[in-house]
């Protein structure tokens, strides 16, 4: 069976839909989701609808490449967020746990347990398989994806270059 460029663009959109599935059948478990983690879905989305493209008949190179940059977009948030949780680097101070400034908090305040409950800190990891957290494995897997938008986009210039 000979594959075209847009069946391998397609099963890499379906990959970032599983991927962004697999996020939002975690939040619904109870594992909410931090900012960082937040950030690599919006990637995935982009690569859902260009995949959506691909499928209704708009197939170019550009297309491709566009998906590739998106899947390894949302891979570097992955590594950068991995970093973070492991201490590798500084996160950014909004949701890290060096952000959290108590200096301007009463006594009252930092008494308080009516604050949020569900505020996730984008340096903690909340899950992780083969110690690896969900960020890990996004960007691994992510990595894996922006690879099958590269062979599309190579499929379809070499279809293009023997005609």
């Amino acid at each position: 069976m000979t594959y075209k460029s847009h069946h391998v663009a397609i099963l890499a959109s379906a990959g970032s839909l599983s991927l962004l599935s697999g996020a939002w059948i975690f939040q619904a478990l109870g594992y909410a989701p931090c900012a960082m983690c937040i950030w690599q879905r919006y990637p995935h989305a982009i690569a859902i609808l260009l995949g959506l493209v691909v499928l209704f008949g708009l197939r170019h190179i550009g297309i491709y490449l566009l998906g590739a940059a998106a899947a390894a977009t949302t891979a570097g948030l992955g590594l950068y967020h991995s970093g973070v949780e492991r201490g590798w680097w500084e996160g950014p101070s909004t949701c890290t746990g060096s952000g959290f400034d108590m200096l301007g908090l009463s006594g009252q305040q930092l008494l308080s347990t009516s604050g949020p409950s569900n505020v996730v800190m984008c340096d903690e990891v909340v899950w992780e398989f083969l110690s690896l957290s969900m960020a890990s494995w996004n960007a691994i897997f992510s990595l894996m994806i922006a690879v099958f938008w590269v062979i599309a986009a190579v499929l379809a210039y070499r279809s293009r270059a023997s005609v």
